[in-house]
């Protein structure tokens, strides 16, 4: 076999060299014969092909009768079509619109709270209570004057309908039951602002100042009550998402600290674009049965945007690039037992999904992809499946 090559290497060097009356190579390109330097061009281009066939017909041969050759050895896969989701991956802080500091509307010392740290709490309920500064004693003061003056202002009435009395006397007993009665209610509201309530159902969260101590509007907080039954999420979603995240998208929401995952929906997409980093709210809703919940819980958020029922999926791990930047996998072709070849199928690919990306060009459904040993074949080459089963 030696030999042969040897005679064949010994041949092409001849043929190329034309002899010695031939000019040489270096003689036509140092030369100015254009046309020379184009018909010595066609010669090589003509013989190379000649040698080109001839060198394939000797490896045909020699794969034939080496019975050493080297077959490489590869794992398969058989292309199916499965349902492929796609999701885009965010991180955001739970949160409760219902969790509220409550501050003071009065001035005055914090004379009684009436709840402790944890304890649950509903609407309305009376948290705490000011000190009125003697604001009680004159409501009862003032609300026997106005008792008095309706009793008057009652009379008056009765007689004027009976016209009996002036209509001044009316006039003014009327005007006496009316101020008399907007001074009390006066009070009434200023008594009602030392007595701060609960403005929802919820947990008394913190209790922020203590009893005993000054407070005044606009500087002190009394206390923080939160109710942690209606939770929810908000996130920062990049515009380009605009189309595919609306609401009731389905969510996948992980609680790292939790070690839970939760399944809800989109609740609400903002109508915003912050033309400071290009991004859209939305609200996720979550349940919180056991109350472990808490917020600025930080989660992890999965949007489920894009959905293919019959998706090639093939590992990332075996794509490679050609020099034109175009993505191609090796296929299994004439297939005979646990042999085959390899040939180039250039793809085009879509979205990705941890370690397995889609095809959506290239390769069709049923289609046999070379997985381990990928790398080291070649178009055309045979290869040996050793597929474990």
């Amino acid at each position: 076999m030696k030999k042969t090559v040897s005679a064949l290497t010994m041949a092409v060097v001849l043929f190329a060299c034309g002899g010695n009356d031939e000019k040489s190579i270096e003689e036509i390109v140092a030369g100015t014969n254009l046309e020379e330097i184009r018909t010595k061009r066609a010669e090589l281009v003509a013989e190379q092909s000649v040698y080109n066939e001839q060198i394939e017909k000797l490896d045909a041969k020699i794969a034939l009768l080496d019975t050493n050759k080297k077959t490489p050895l590869i794992t398969s896969l058989v292309i199916q079509e499965a349902i492929f989701n796609h999701y885009i991956e965010l991180q955001g802080n739970v949160s409760t619109k219902k969790m509220t500091v409550l501050s003071p509307e009065y001035p005055g010392i914090l004379k009684t709270v009436y709840v402790k740290e944890g304890q649950r709490v509903t609407e309305g309920q009376m948290l705490a209570k000011i000190d009125d500064g003697n604001l009680s004693p004159q409501l009862v003061q003032l609300q026997l004057q106005a008792d008095l003056a309706k009793t008057t202002y009652e009379r008056q009435e009765r007689l004027w309908k009976q016209k009996v009395g002036s209509e001044i006397q009316y006039l003014q007993a009327k005007t006496s039951y009316e101020s008399q009665a907007k001074v009390v209610s006066q009070i009434q509201e200023q008594i009602e602002k030392t007595i701060i309530k609960a403005p929802f159902n919820g947990v008394i969260d913190e209790i922020i100042t203590e009893q005993g101590t000054m407070v005044s509007p606009g500087a002190s907080q009394i206390m923080r009550v939160v109710n942690l039954s209606e939770m929810h999420i908000e996130t920062d979603v990049p515009e380009r998402h605009l189309t595919s995240v609306t609401k009731d998208k389905t969510v996948e929401v992980g609680l790292p600290v939790l070690g839970e995952t939760i399944l809800t929906k989109v609740g609400q997409v903002g109508s915003y674009i912050n033309p400071a980093n290009r991004t859209f709210k939305i609200e996720i809703p979550l349940t919180n049965e056991s109350k472990m919940i808490k917020p600025n819980l930080t989660a992890k958020i999965k949007i489920n945007d894009y959905t293919n029922e019959k998706a090639l999926l093939i590992p990332q791990s075996i794509i490679s690039e050609n020099a034109n930047g175009e993505e191609y996998v090796y296929v299994i072709k004439n297939k005979k037992g646990g042999l085959g070849v390899a040939e180039k199928a250039v793809i085009e690919t879509g979205k990705s999904e941890g370690d397995y990306i889609e095809v959506v060009k290239g390769i069709e459904n049923g289609a046999e992809v070379i997985l381990e040993g990928a790398r080291s074949v070649k178009a055309g080459q045979e290869v040996k499946i050793i597929n474990q089963k």
